[in-house]
């Protein structure tokens, strides 16, 4: 059974504390955390610490942190010749102090506390400095995940792009969509169904395969008439980019 300590206590290490759990392969040595209260439900509370000199011997520490506060986090661990890894899409594996063998474990998945995920569904890109670090990592990464990969720094910053093109922005999106709805007295939900039809065509289309609409078609006279409608700046100009690059994508192939 491999040893691990997780520090932080938001969205993503509830997340591993709850799919470690379902798991006999990985016991859970200790949780850092500043505080309690969300952990509760999950873990034991004498396993949940906020002082780093408490923290017990273990295999592997995973920082669950914000990307801001890895490395200050990471400088206050005060174990010797464990591996310690983070969980972030960007931040560089070097930002983990140099008393540890370090790497990179990162879920890619968008983390809500409020809906639980499957983990088995979820790919986990990893990365280490070296190769027994990377057959541990991977050991850990299997035991939740059917979709483990191992990549290097700048895979895992491309990937981590693109996520953020695919799902954060995407989601930015929905949200203005709803607020063109709630301007003009129409339910959000009538545009779910489009919203499900467009996320299940991605499984089996290319993107380019999948795209349609006005943009596609080079329809000027909907893109204009749509563009004398928004009165919204900002959802004016992202209307105007977004046909632009679809027109420009277009072209290329």
């Amino acid at each position: 059974m491999i040893k691990v300590s997780l520090i932080g206590s938001g969205n993503i290490a509830q997340h591993l504390l709850r799919a470690f759990g379902k798991t006999t392969d990985i016991e859970i040595v200790q949780v850092i955390a500043r505080t309690k209260t969300e952990l509760l439900s999950l873990i034991s509370e004498e396993k949940i610490v906020g002082n780093y000199d408490a923290m017990l011997p273990t295999d592997v520490v995973i920082i669950a942190v914000s990307d801001n506060a890895i490395a200050k986090v990471s400088s206050q661990i005060t174990l010797k010749n464990t591996l310690v890894v983070h969980t972030s899409g960007t931040i560089a594996m070097e930002a983990l102090n140099t008393f540890n063998p370090k790497g990179v474990f990162y879920p890619l998945q968008t983390f809500s506390k409020s809906k639980e995920v499957d983990f088995n569904e979820i790919p986990i890109a990893i990365e280490a400095e070296n190769k027994e670090a990377i057959l541990l990592l991977e050991k850990v990464a299997k035991s939740i995940s059917n979709h483990v990969q191992q990549i290097d720094s700048s895979q895992r910053k491309a990937l981590h792009v693109a996520a953020v093109f695919v799902c954060n922005f995407v989601n930015h999106l929905y949200q203005m969509g709803n607020e063109i709805c709630d301007e003009n007295n129409l339910s959000f939900d009538l545009l779910k169904p489009l919203i499900v039809e467009t996320a299940h065509k991605i499984l089996t289309l290319s993107p380019s395969e999948a795209q349609t609409g006005p943009a596609k078609r080079e329809d000027t006279i909907t893109i204009n008439a749509h563009l004398n409608f928004l009165k919204d700046a900002t959802q004016k100009e992202t209307y105007k980019l977004l046909t632009q690059s679809i027109i420009d994508h277009g072209k290329k192939l």
